[in-house]
C-alpha cells in the first residue's frame, strides 16, 4: 500500500460522531468507528465510515469494550447497499496511538486482512492534515529477526475527494466563509496557519533527534533517509544567484509597499488641506451672518454703511498681516 487517501466525506462523518459523543459525556473521550473503502491502483481510497459504540476505562487503557453484535449489523446493511465498498480498517480520534490499539486492530483482520489504522485529530487548534494513517507490521530487531510482536508503521496519507464531492464541499465552505473578511488576511492567515504547521513538524523532528542522541529510541535508517532527502532537497541560499534574486524580490516587494504609503500620506494631506479650507469659508459666512445681525444700519459716510462693509475691511486687513 503506497497511500492511504481520506475523502472530506469520511471526515465530517468522523467530527460529526465525535461531536454527538462529547455531547453527551462530560469528559473529552476519544471515538471510533470503521472504514470503508477500495484499492486503486495500489492506493486506499477511503470513502465511506460509520461509528462503532466504543468504551475505554481512563484509568487502564487495557480496559475497553466494542459492540461486536452492531458492527456485524452494519456491515450487512453496508454490503447490501454498496457491494464495491468493503471494510479497509478503523478510525480513532486518538489523537496519538494508545496501548489497547493493537488489540483492537486485530480484531479488524477478521474483515480485511492487512486492515489500516487512521488516527483523525478533531481539534481546531491543530494545523496541517488532521489524519495519519498506520499498518501494523512485524518488528524487526536489529539482527534482522522478526518479533512475534506487531507494531504500527506510518503510511503515507492525504485528502482527496472526487468531482461530485469537490461540489458539495465547496458549497459548504462557502456558507462557512466569513465574508466580512478580506482575501488579502485571508491569504495571510493561511500563510501564518502553514508556517505554524511548518514549525510544529520541525519541532518534532527536532525532538526524535535528539532522543535518537540520547538513546531513548533506537535508529531508525529509514527515517534518516528521509531526513537526508528533506534536507537534500533544500536551495543552497548561500549561491549569488539565489541571494541576487531575493534581493531584487524584496527591493520589488519594498518598492510597491513604499509608492502606497507616499500615495496614501499626499491623498490625506489633500484632504486636510480640502478640508482646512472649506471649514475656513463657513467660518467666515458664520462671522459675516453674525456682524450683519449685530450691527445696526448708519447713515451718513462716517464708518461702514453695514455690517457687510465692517466683515471686508477686516478681510483686507488680515490679508495686509
Amino acid at each position: 500500500m503506497e497511500e492511504v487517501v481520506v475523502h472530506p466525506l469520511v471526515l465530517l462523518s468522523i467530527v460529526d460522531h465525535f461531536r454527538r459523543v462529547e455531547e453527551d459525556d462530560s469528559e473529552n473521550k476519544r471515538v471510533l468507528g470503521v472504514l470503508l473503502g477500495e484499492f486503486r491502483k495500489g492506493r486506499l481510497d477511503v470513502t465511506s465510515s460509520f461509528a462503532v459504540p466504543f468504551e475505554e476505562d481512563e484509568n487502564d487503557s487495557s480496559i475497553w469494550f466494542l459492540d461486536h453484535s452492531y458492527l456485524e449489523k452494519m456491515c450487512g446493511m453496508f454490503r447490501r447497499i454498496n457491494a464495491k465498498e468493503k471494510i479497509v480498517g478503523w478510525y480513532s480520534t486518538g489523537p496519538k496511538i494508545r496501548t489497547a490499539d493493537l488489540d483492537i486492530h486485530s480484531l479488524f483482520t477478521d474483515y480485511h486482512p492487512n486492515p489500516v489504522f487512521v488516527i483523525v485529530d478533531v481539534r481546531p487548534e491543530n494545523v496541517g492534515i488532521p489524519t495519519l494513517a498506520y499498518l501494523a507490521e512485524n518488528e524487526i530487531r536489529d539482527d534482522g529477526t522478526q518479533k512475534e510482536e506487531k507494531t504500527f508503521v506510518h503510511v503515507p496519507s492525504s485528502i482527496e475527494a472526487f468531482e461530485a464531492e469537490e461540489i458539495g464541499v465547496e458549497h459548504l465552505l462557502r456558507d462557512v466563509k466569513d465574508n466580512t473578511v478580506s482575501t488579502l488576511a485571508t491569504q495571510v492567515s493561511e500563510k501564518i496557519h502553514s508556517l505554524q504547521g511548518l514549525e510544529k513538524r520541525l519541532k518534532e523532528i527536532k525532538k526524535y533527534m535528539d532522543h535518537v542522541v540520547a538513546g531513548t529510541l533506537p535508529v531508525n535508517h529509514e527515517i534518516l533517509g528521509h531526513l537526508q532527502d528533506a534536507f537534500n532537497l533544500l536551495p543552497n541560499l548561500n549561491m549569488e544567484d539565489y541571494v541576487k534574486a531575493f534581493a531584487v524580490k524584496t527591493n520589488d516587494m519594498m518598492l510597491v509597499v513604499y509608492l502606497s504609503s507616499l500615495i496614501r500620506s499626499v491623498v490625506a494631506l489633500h484632504n486636510l488641506i480640502s478640508n482646512k479650507a472649506v471649514n475656513k469659508g463657513k467660518e467666515r459666512e458664520l462671522d459675516a451672518a453674525t456682524l450683519a445681525a449685530a450691527l445696526p444700519k448708519k447713515e451718513g459716510k462716517e464708518g461702514p454703511e453695514s455690517g457687510k462693509e465692517e466683515v471686508e475691511a477686516k478681510d483686507e486687513g488680515d490679508k495686509k498681516k
